[in-house]
This record gives structure tokens, sequence and C-alpha cells, in this order.
């Protein structure tokens, strides 16, 4: 299918020029941008013979009913909205490539003993709102009274959908890892989406000239902090600290207080939370060692979400037919999947991109590889249909 994934790789292209900020991708939730993007993909949907609206909570639907009024829907979809200064592929690929592959069913002629959907959620990134899915968890009804609060349109509840309505959901992504890429493989099924853990820690010491206070009579907040630091790097779980504030911050006064950021993940629980229990008994052990007070604040914590193991296996035979290798990878980062399993079981395909590289202008991916993620999604689609006949 190369024609097909150049064809797609237009339309990215040609949809990362509707942006909310001129000269970079950006497109928050039911911003100019994104009604634009709505329109755009909606005509692209009815060309390919979909019956298309826009719900509640500005979510876009391609419908391809099945000659079964009665059937239950099955959904294909990934989000149209990015981050700041975005690049092409994380969200709209997924769209895109799910209404190629409808379309060339569709020409293929036949129907399918289930309805099928194409979904551009409207906010996956939460960069209006910095809540993340709330297109998703709209449809899905999960969302809370605080998340509607932050909302400034009426009706979004009216997104919801019942469970009783759905088969499931398919997402293709970008891996925005580089494990495919090591590996030599254009695509991987998932195998669960990792929970998180995101602390702040706060250290506080005092602070004292540099040239005359001894080293054993210091509260140095950043020697307590380094520690911790290195103990991340060793936890055994994917632990990351992106934010690091020291103050006073001059070169020849002895730091007072460190405040900094650990983001956790794991596909397991209990091995994400028991690391961060150890790293948090480090911080313990070094603020008394060196008497200095200790924060530790939890900002956030997601649970993994497993994909259904049913949907995975046919995802992974349909890799199989087109790879030497079947891989099944986790996700370390969030997808609209992660809110859609609240409604139904889920699966996702993930996809190379160069470097690993995502949430950046430098964002790539090989025609031949979404070639691959093309046939793959079309054969589960196929391996779907003749479970349910």
């Amino acid at each position: 299918m190369r024609s097909t994934a150049q064809s797609v790789l237009a339309r990215c292209d040609e949809l990362a020029a509707i942006t909310d900020e001129p000269g970079q991708i950006t497109r928050w939730f039911h911003s100019p941008a994104m009604q634009q993007a709505n329109a755009l993909v909606g005509d692209w949907m009815r060309e390919a013979g979909l019956e298309v609206r826009v719900d509640a909570a500005f979510n876009l639907i391609g419908r391809w009913p099945s000659s079964n009024p009665k059937a239950k829907t099955f959904v294909l979809g990934s989000h149209l909205d990015t981050v700041r200064h975005a690049g092409k592929y994380d969200g709209p690929l997924g769209v895109i490539a799910a209404l190629a592959c409808v379309a060339n069913l569709k020409c293929e002629g036949g129907s399918l003993p289930f309805h099928l959907e194409v979904v551009g959620f409207s906010d996956e990134e939460g960069l209006r709102y910095q809540t993340t899915y709330l297109g998703s968890q709209a449809m899905a009804g999960t969302l809370r009274p605080a998340d509607l609060a932050r909302v400034d349109e009426k009706g979004i509840e009216e997104a919801r959908r019942a469970k009783s309505e759905f088969l499931g959901y398919a997402e293709l992504h970008i891996e925005q890892g580089p494990v495919l890429e090591s590996k030599g493989l254009a695509t991987a099924a998932v195998s669960a989406i990792a929970g998180q853990s995101r602390i702040a820690v706060e250290l506080t010491g005092h602070a004292g000239h540099a040239g005359t206070t001894p080293m054993k009579l210091r509260q140095d907040a950043l020697c307590a902090a380094a520690p911790i630091i290195a103990a991340a790097e060793k936890c055994g779980v994917l632990a990351t600290v992106g934010q690091l504030a020291v103050e006073p911050g001059a070169s020849n006064v002895i730091p007072s207080r460190v405040v900094l950021s650990l983001d956790v993940r794991h596909a397991l629980d209990l091995q994400r939370l028991e690391a961060c229990a150890r790293l948090k008994a480090v911080a313990e052990a070094e603020s008394k060692k060196r008497g200095v007070k200790l924060r530790w604040q939890i900002i956030q914590q997601t649970k993994s979400v497993p994909c259904a193991p049913e949907l995975t296996a046919l995802m992974r035979k349909a890799v199989a037919l087109h790879q030497t290798r079947a891989l099944e990878l986790p996700s370390g980062a969030g997808h609209d999947a992660a809110a859609f399993a609240k409604l139904c079981p889920v699966t996702m395909l993930f996809v190379r991109c160069k470097g690993g590289l995502s949430h950046h202008p430098d964002e790539s991916v090989a025609a031949g590889d979404v070639g691959v993620a093309l046939t793959v999604l079309r054969d589960f689609l196929m391996l779907l249909k003749e479970r349910h006949e």
C-alpha cells in the first residue's frame, strides 16, 4: 500500500499547515485551527463515503454502518490536537491512516459484521485545560466535575456513549521511542499503557558561605538531592528527573533549597509503586543524614492500562503476516486508548519513528513503514471480521 502510504503522509503535511500559532504546529481544544482541522478531515471522511458528525466534545466521527443495524461498533482512532510546537504525526497519523484503511476496504466492496467508526479526538494532549484525554474521556463518560468546570462550552456530557454500543477500539500511533528502530522493525503490537507517578521533591537546608562553612557542618540541599537523582537512574523502572531548581543559585553559596521532579512509569503498577517507595526511602535517609527537611508530594498517579488480550493477539497475528518478528511493546506514553479502555476492550499498533523522536517538529516516519502499518491494520480488521461472522 505504498501509494496509499504516500497519500497518508501528504495529508499529514496538509493538516500540519493548520495551526493556531504561525510558524509551528499547535492545535488546542476547540480552537480555530482545531475547527478547521475537523472540517478538512471531515471532508476526507465524506469523500470516503462515511457518515460524518462532530459530537458535543468536538470529537470528529466518521461512520461506516454495518449491513446489520443491530451490530456493535468498532472504533479506529487517535487525536487531532497537538502539543505546542509539535510534529506532524503524533495523533494525526493514527486518524488519517485509519481513514485510508477504511476507504480501501469500502473500495473492495462487501460489508463488515460490525459498524466501523474513525474518530479524531478533540483533546488528548491537554494543552488548553491541562487535563489529558478530554475528548476520549467525554465519549467514555469518565469526566469528573472538576474537568467539566474547566470547559467553557455547555453540553459536553452529551458526548457520552454506552458501553453496550462498542465491540472494541484500536489505535495506530507512532512509537515515540527508539525500540522499533533498534530492532529494525516497522510495527509492533502494544501490550499495555504504562502507569505513571509524578512526584515533587522539596529539600530545605541552610545557606552558607562556600568558603567559610566546613563540609561537616553543612546542610546542603543539593548534596541531599544528588543521591535521589542517582537512585532514579538505577531504580529498575523508567524514572526521570526532568526539572531541578536550586536556591539561592549563586556559585559561592551553599544551596539552601532544591525542588526536583520525579516521573516514574511502568506497565506493572506494583513495580512502579515499589520503585517510588525505594526512591522515597533514599530521600528520607539522605535528608536525615544531612539535617535537611524533606517534602515528598505526589502530584499525579495514573494506573497502567493493559491492552485487551484477545484484540492484541489479533493485532500481533496481523503483524506476523508482514514482519519476521511480531513484538509486543509497552507504551510509556499515554494515549486515548487509556481513556477508551473504560468503555470497551482496546488495542494499539506502534509505527517506527526516526530516532524515537516525538513532541518535536522533527518527528519523522517512513512511507514504507506506514505502508506496513496500513496492511497490518487491514488484516487485523479482517481477522476481527472472521471472528464475528
